[in-house]
């Protein structure tokens, strides 16, 4: 994505793109792939710092989650 985008133009790549929890979901699936290919090849470090990553991913996920369905408490 460029920077040079004017804001309407921003808006629709958003749009289009299915917004920002749907972006934090399909990187937390795609991360986790990449952290069990490190795994596997005992990559320690680059493993770790993408489950790190897949947390931060996995807390935007459930935080726009937790923002964007009703309550259940007081049904």
């Amino acid at each position: 994505m460029s920077s040079r985008r004017g804001n309407g133009q921003q808006q629709t790549a958003r749009s289009e793109n299915g917004g920002p929890g749907e972006a934090a979901s399909y990187l937390a699936e795609a991360i986790a792939d990449l952290a069990h290919l490190a795994r596997i090849h005992r990559l320690d470090m680059l493993c770790y710092l993408l489950e790190m990553a897949l947390l931060e991913a996995q807390e935007m996920v459930r935080l726009r989650g937790a923002r964007s369905s009703p309550s259940q408490h007081g049904k």
